[in-house]
């Protein structure tokens, strides 16, 4: 029986591109039992204030809400405890290297299915400043605008 491979995008991390300078993506599987991914699969899950954090060479993610599936009684798990990434050993120890430096963090931007697995795109982040996220907003605008004139000149 031939499975599917193509990714369906669950949650997007959209408060995250507004806050941060998104300097490098990578992808990481995450550990959830099966109620949780029954959750993710109905689209419950929200990545607003998640950030990763590193214990004893591992990764985790803080702050994920994954709501309680409704049949799932016993087995579901605490909405926002902390849940491992799945990652090789030298990604891990290169990233946690890139985030000693000044300003970085790790910030979840997407949860999304590849195939029938969870992956977590996480994304290699430096905070913006209040000037950062105004310069940001204006070209987004500016942008918005010449768009907006180009379409209306194609009329």
């Amino acid at each position: 029986m031939a499975t599917k491979v193509g990714t369906k995008q669950v949650a997007a991390n959209k408060k995250a591109w507004h806050d941060y300078f998104i300097e490098e993506k990578t992808e990481a599987g995450i550990e959830l039992s099966g109620t949780e991914v029954k959750s993710v699969r109905l689209g419950t899950i929200a990545l607003k204030d998640a950030y990763c954090i590193f214990k004893d060479g591992e990764i985790f993610v803080k702050g994920m809400h994954i709501s309680p599936y409704e049949k799932g009684n016993i087995f579901n798990k605490d909405p926002l405890r902390e849940r491992k990434l799945l990652m090789h050993k030298r990604e891990i120890l290169e990233l946690f290297d890139r985030t000693k430096q000044d300003g970085y963090s790790l910030i979840p931007l997407a949860v999304y299915f590849k195939g029938s697995k969870v992956k977590v795109e996480i994304g290699l982040a430096k905070g913006k400043k209040q000037h950062d996220k105004r310069e940001t907003m204006a070209k987004k605008d500016a942008q918005r605008e010449m768009d907006r004139t180009m379409k209306d000149r194609n009329r």
